[in-house]
């Protein structure tokens, strides 16, 4: 490492304990590394969304790119922060998962809309909207951008599974899509 990449590292092990997942691969880009780690930072401790509200969007976008390590990094903290674990298998499953919270409800049908479809309604957006307000939905779509980017980095370079963890979807094994029957699908 350069004297930047090694700045940089110092400063993400005292705020995080460790260099760790995608952050491994940041490094590589330390200007980009020095703005996501800080983004990263502002979505996951500082936004202005409930603590579950910020988890339950990481599981979501982790789902959305099959990022396994994301995943199984932050779905205790998820669960510990609010969200039913019901709800989580649900997500796992790729399953719409029931809520007993209106709002709930609603911001994840906002989130669940615009990663599927990149829109969102006017009606999924005005009852978010009735919810939350416009800061907390603009911090939930910052939340899945930045989510949406840990997952594609750590998928792209195959950031390590944690070997000593259950694989979190059942139609994902390693860094590869398998078939109904467990096969992997051919190119």
């Amino acid at each position: 490492m350069d004297d930047r990449q090694r700045e940089l590292h110092a400063r993400i092990t005292a705020r995080r304990g460790g260099v760790r997942g995608p952050f491994r691969v940041w490094l590589h880009s330390p200007e980009l590394c020095e703005r996501v780690e800080s983004l990263g930072a502002f979505a996951r401790f500082e936004s202005g969304l409930p603590k579950r509200l910020r988890e339950l969007t990481l599981l979501m976008a982790a789902r959305h790119f099959d990022a396994q390590y994301s995943w199984n990094a932050h779905v205790a903290a998820a669960v510990e922060a609010g969200v039913p674990e019901k709800a989580v298998q649900a997500i796992a499953e790729r399953r719409t998962p029931e809520f007993t919270d209106e709002a709930d409800t609603a911001f994840h049908a906002f989130c669940e809309e615009l990663l599927a479809t990149h829109f969102v309604s006017d009606d999924t957006f005005a009852r978010a909207h009735a919810h939350f307000g416009s800061r907390a939905l603009v911090d939930a779509i910052g939340s899945l951008g930045n989510f949406t980017m840990l997952g594609m980095c750590l998928n792209a370079f195959q950031v390590d599974l944690q070997a000593d963890r259950e694989p979190p979807f059942p139609d994902i094994r390693g860094f590869a899509r398998v078939t109904g029957d467990g096969d992997r699908p051919q190119p």
